[in-house]
């Protein structure tokens, strides 16, 4: 397995298992753990991304990291669980 599917999987599940938390109400989107494991996600896939020159989906990753970062951010300022 190359880094790159390696990098990719794991980003892939991250952002699954962050999905299926707050689908089956485990965590609510406005808790930071939501935030962080979709910013860790998305940020693994856009690497994996930026590995194989996809870079259509290195943008989608990355803009994703940024507005998942900025979730984080505010929830943590704001005190949210």
């Amino acid at each position: 397995m190359q880094t790159s599917d390696l990098l990719g999987t794991i980003g892939v599940s991250l952002l699954l298992i962050a999905f299926l938390l707050n689908l089956f109400k485990k965590i609510q989107v406005n808790n930071p753990v939501y935030s962080l494991v979709n910013a860790l996600g998305a940020g693994l896939c856009g690497i994996s991304a930026y590995l194989i020159s996809f870079y259509p989906f290195v943008v989608l990753e990355g803009v994703w990291v940024v507005v998942s970062l900025y979730a984080l951010f505010k929830s943590v300022s704001r005190g949210t669980n």
